[in-house]
């Protein structure tokens, strides 16, 4: 994003990350272990998600300094297949955005997508420094905690970067907080803010996001702007049939506003 764009993944948290209160003496050998099962578990629960239907709902609230809503930026689409078994998205309601400062970029996208309900499997484990931060106890889960950050960063590519908690028994996410990062164009003034994705067991074996929270104030190079955002993910549903299945084009909803004039 620029100075003047917002993410509907530019949500960022104004609440930090608890970092782990005591670290639980493991050694190399038994951390990487754990790392190893949980992005094995994470691959079992990539494969499954690409075979369910859900809502997805995200909303982004522009705020002035006392927090008052000053525009919004809201859409409703449904994750869902075609009669072929292509994985699509339809809008099903997109109303006139009212925001004034800031603005999806592609970046907030790629984040809404595949970044904030980060899954980390064996295939993309290796892109990522894992480091073992500690146990610690989230919602009466006992989890193990761990810092991720990209090694090497691509040009068009997002990645995730922040802390991570898996269950120590199902070895999966079941919350992440931190931030999208990437390559940007040179001179680019994107800016995206901190979020926080929890998951939930939807069908007694995996752990699906269902919602993303952040509040954050992003620092432009023209003055800093308080967003809030919500994402909501719901009513997944498996669909029924083997075949394969690959993401398709999205469907078009609303007209897009244009594009506000750089303040």
């Amino acid at each position: 994003m620029r100075n003047w764009i917002m993410t509907v993944c530019i949500a960022a948290l104004a609440a930090g990350a608890a970092v782990a209160a005591g670290k639980e003496d493991l050694s190399e050998e038994q951390i990487q272990e754990i790392i190893a099962k949980f992005a094995a578990k994470e691959s079992e629960f990539a494969q499954a998600r690409e075979k369910y239907t859900y809502r997805q709902t995200a909303k982004v609230h522009e705020l002035d300094e006392p927090g008052n809503v000053l525009g919004r930026y809201e859409i409703v689409s449904d994750i869902i297949f075609t009669s072929a078994g292509r994985r699509t998205e339809r809008v099903v309601r997109a109303p006139v955005t009212t925001l004034k400062n800031i603005l999806l970029t592609p970046e907030d996208e790629q984040d809404l997508r595949s970044v904030q309900p980060f899954v980390l499997t064996s295939k993309d484990v290796d892109k990522y420094f894992v480091r073992y931060l500690g146990k610690e106890v989230l919602d009466e889960i006992p989890c193990y905690t761990f810092g991720v950050k990209p090694k090497k960063m691509e040009q068009g590519q997002r990645y995730f970067q922040g802390i991570v908690w898996v269950d120590d028994r199902d070895f999966q996410i079941v919350k992440s907080y931190g931030r999208g990062v990437g390559l940007l164009k040179k001179g680019s003034d994107n800016q995206f803010p901190k979020f926080e994705t929890y998951r939930e067991q939807i069908d007694g074996k995996y752990w699906f996001p269902t919602y993303t929270i952040a509040n954050d104030t992003l620092h432009f190079e023209s003055g800093d702007q308080r967003i809030r955002m919500n994402v909501k993910y719901e009513d997944y549903k498996q669909f029924g049939s083997d075949v394969k299945i690959t993401f398709g084009e999205q469907v078009n909803g609303e007209a897009e506003a244009k594009e506000p004039k750089k303040p």
